[in-house]
């Protein structure tokens, strides 16, 4: 019995041993599986678990209230900034995380042409995108991830995690993203060269029927973070509700209209289908336009008139010392861009739009509707699926 006490002694003796010695082995081991987990993408992308990301996203489930009016995405360069205005009001702001040098980000006027909740970029060793609305089909987009608070991504517009989850939910396909070097801003515009609704087209309660179905149609696409919006086809743009008798209008699809100073024509589109193009004169033209954006934003006098606002994009900015070096803080511009609509109008009043154009765009505007002005042509990102995709730089 003795013999046999002493046995197991021995053996526990020595695998207690044995564990003391296995036991930095054991650790080490935990730790490299931890930090194989926790390790980051190529490409400096973050390593989003979709679960986890999924359950962490408080403002995933919380309610949001539908826009008021069109919504306009701007992005700074110079301040890595986003603002986002509703109906021409600024109602947010964030961080963001743009292109660094080499791989920059583009500047310019586009829109959303699609969205998906998420999304691994089929360019950088399929990195996760969450809340990804894609801006050009060649890879730009903005996305939830990593925001150092300097330039770090490779083209893309990187967004904080809660603020991606908002505008993911309140944009839909056609929402207007403008990006520029420094803080650019819409400003209310009048101008007897913007166009109006053709007034004898409907009644002042049809215009009425027309911009409820529009908000309607809006605030549903914003409540279910729809991919589908009523700048896709006219038939996503039906009324809700109504059937094929209804007096109401059935189609809700804003137009977008684009001046090129360089190829001196107009071309219009209806969501995200080319219409018609025309030739255009251009007063003085081998003077600069400039770069605008002009939206309109809701029907006022019983619908005989419309609202307007623009962003004008400078051609130029001072020098931006820093932009594109990814370990440097947050870049400053050294001058404040002061927004005005005078070279908006000085623009418009130089370009000749025959007056039957005229009447044929006035019938099809609607709130959301657009123009830009430029002195470039239109992007060859600009194709099918795409609204007018303008780079300035």
């Amino acid at each position: 019995m003795f013999a046999k006490g002493l046995l197991a002694m021995q053996r526990a003796i020595t695998t207690a041993v044995f564990a003391i010695f296995m036991l930095p082995v054991g650790i080490a081991q935990a730790q490299l599986l931890f930090e194989r987990q926790h390790m980051f993408w190529p490409g400096q992308y973050a390593p989003y678990k979709h679960k986890h990301y999924h359950r962490q996203t408080n403002s995933e489930t919380a309610p949001e209230p539908p826009p008021k009016g069109p919504l306009q995405i701007i992005i700074s360069i110079a301040d890595q900034r986003v603002s986002l205005f509703d109906n021409g009001a600024l109602i947010a702001r964030s961080s963001v995380s743009t292109g660094i040098e080499g791989h920059p980000t583009p500047l310019g006027v586009f829109s959303v042409i699609s969205k998906q909740r998420w999304h691994r970029s089929n360019i950088y060793s399929a990195a996760p995108m969450p809340y990804m609305q894609r801006i050009t089909w060649s890879g730009i987009a903005l996305h939830a991830g990593v925001v150092p608070g300097h330039p770090a991504s490779h083209g893309c517009i990187r967004l904080k995690n809660d603020f991606a989850v908002r505008l993911w939910r309140l944009t839909k396909r056609g929402t207007r993203v403008i990006i520029a070097h420094g803080d650019v801003q819409p400003v209310e515009i009048t101008n007897p060269h913007l166009f109006q609704p053709k007034a004898a087209s409907a009644s002042s309660s049809e215009f009425q029927t027309a911009t409820a179905a529009t908000k309607s149609i809006g605030t549903a696409a914003a409540t279910q973070g729809s991919v589908v919006s009523n700048a896709e086809s006219p038939e996503a743009a039906q009324v809700p509700g109504l059937g094929p008798a209804a007096s109401a209008p059935k189609k809700i699809v804003p137009i977008s209209i684009f001046v090129s100073r360089k190829l001196s024509k107009l071309f219009v589109r209806q969501g995200f289908t080319p219409l018609f193009d025309i030739p255009i004169n251009i007063e003085n033209p081998e003077e600069p336009l400039g770069t605008h954006v002009f939206t309109a934003m809701e029907f006022q006098n019983e619908g005989t008139a419309i609202r307007w606002n623009v962003v004008s994009i400078p051609d130029e900015f001072p020098r931006i010392e820093g932009v594109t070096k990814a370990r440097e803080a947050p870049v400053k511009q050294t001058a404040l861009w002061v927004p005005s609509p005078d070279q908006a109008n000085a623009g418009l009043n130089r370009i000749e739009i025959p007056q039957d154009t005229v009447e044929r765009i006035s019938k099809l505007l609607t709130p959301a509707s657009s123009l830009i002005i430029s002195d470039n042509g239109f992007s060859h990102e600009t194709g099918k699926d795409t609204d007018f995709i303008v780079v300035t730089h």
